[in-house]
């Protein structure tokens, strides 16, 4: 790419340092739900009750599910959303490296398989094309251990959707059920519909987990919520509080009863109103929060496609991008400096920053009982070693922005192996 750095609004070579250290992704509360949560305090009642199901409720609405059922982390929709479909011993879920462990760790915990299946270039999301030819494979494997897929779990990752029509044609074609892990996806859209109500109309199961924790688009703190229908829900619920029969509302509330039965070996997965108060705030928000996620990511990408050093992430014309995360790629070929150093040096000018993620088959635990080599999925492994995530919430004002801007713009000045690059620079702040 020409380098054209008046391309950009301001440019940032000598711009001072900021004094104070930009956080990653701070949350954004406000009076709303500060208020909310004491009203619940002085309640009767705060743990799960009528918040919980107005919350519940509101939420559905908003992305266009069938129904929903609240949880304490987008993990307990995962898990739960495996028991319910009865996954178990014997069975395996096909999904991706390129995501946080507890995707992977719920997969184990019920005693299945997870197959690790490599990721696309561009998005980094599940490749469907690999799935096609894992499911094929699978099935002619005619050996008596080879597993039966019961789920593919496609992760959207960063906020970006994966390609669904195919991931759902394959489930169909090959009888097994979609698992969305959504916890980035908060509010996506594909194709015009929004990431929560596909499952409205599908030929397959399918079951969608968003996540609520401190960092997200919106947050409760801690918490997540399960979108489906109603049906799947109805077996999902049961299993979400200890496999009863009625959740603690329905059996101490005016017109409760104190019988129930545990028909499951269920687990303690239930969402308290004290989080619903905050959950049913930061929902109104927000479509306000995702506008500035959306603001923050375009000048974020003004400031850096002009930039041959970097690769701004990609965003398919169907996908509507939440943007959770704002993931940089650095062309290490043309840096005389590491990924690991990129983030040292932004750190050292008081800019917070992560890595999203450490793929699956590096970590020690499966790369023991699995065998893995780094290279076994060299589209993860390549790009992980690329990425850096930047700052990118609602919370940031226009000069956090440009400070972020300013300190990558002035590290990739400082490292760069392109004399062009160097140029420029200078001369845009001569």
């Amino acid at each position: 790419m020409h380098l054209t750095l008046t391309q950009n609004k301001k440019t940032h070579q000598g711009r001072q340092m900021r004094k104070t250290f930009l956080p990653f992704s701070p949350s954004l509360i406000g009076e709303e739900e500060i208020a909310e949560v004491v009203d619940t305090l002085r309640s009767d009642w705060i743990t799960t009750g009528p918040k919980v199901k107005r919350f519940e409720q509101e939420f559905a609405t908003a992305v266009d599910a069938p129904a929903a059922l609240a949880v304490n982390s987008c993990t307990a929709a995962l898990h739960v959303a495996l028991a319910s479909l009865g996954i178990g011993p014997g069975d395996a879920v096909i999904t991706t490296p390129m995501t946080f462990c507890s995707t992977i760790h719920v997969i184990e915990q019920m005693g299945a398989r997870p197959i690790l299946v490599d990721v696309e270039p561009g998005t980094l999301n599940l490749d469907r094309n690999r799935v096609r030819e894992t499911l094929a494979l699978l099935r002619n494997d005619r050996g008596q251990n080879a597993p039966r897929v019961k789920a593919i779990l496609p992760v959207h990752l960063y906020g970006h959707p994966c390609h669904m029509d195919a991931l759902l044609e394959l489930a169909s074609e090959y009888e097994c059920a979609i698992i969305e892990d959504a916890a980035h996806a908060l509010p996506a859209e594909y194709k015009g519909r929004k990431i929560g109500s596909l499952g409205s109309d599908a030929v397959v199961p399918v079951l969608t987990c968003f996540s609520f924790y401190a960092t997200k688009n919106m947050t409760t703190a801690e918490g997540g919520m399960l979108t489906g229908k109603a049906e799947l829900l109805e077996e999902a619920r049961i299993w979400s509080l200890h496999g009863m029969s009625r959740d603690a509302w329905q059996r101490y509330g005016s017109e409760g009863t104190w019988f129930y039965d545990v028909t499951r070996p269920g687990f303690k997965y239930n969402m308290t109103d004290i989080q619903a108060a905050l959950g049913l705030h930061q929902l109104k928000k927000l479509k306000a929060f995702h506008r500035r996620r959306q603001e923050i990511a375009a000048r974020y990408n003004e400031a850096f496609e002009v930039f041959s050093e970097l690769e701004t992430p990609a965003e398919r014309d169907w996908a509507g991008h939440a943007w959770h995360l704002y993931v940089l790629r650095l062309n290490s070929d043309q840096l005389a400096i590491s990924r690991n150093q990129f983030i040292s040096e932004l750190q050292a000018r008081n800019i917070g920053t992560s890595v999203h993620f450490i793929p699956i088959h590096l970590h020690s635990y499966y790369r023991q009982k699995y065998g893995y080599s780094p290279e076994d999925f060299p589209i993860a492994y390549s790009h992980y070693q690329r990425i850096i995530s930047l700052p990118c919430c609602p919370r940031m004002g226009d000069e956090d922005v440009e400070d972020v801007i300013s300190a990558v713009t002035q590290i990739v000045g400082a490292h760069t192996r392109r004399r062009e690059t160097r140029s420029a620079i200078a001369a845009a702040c001569s």
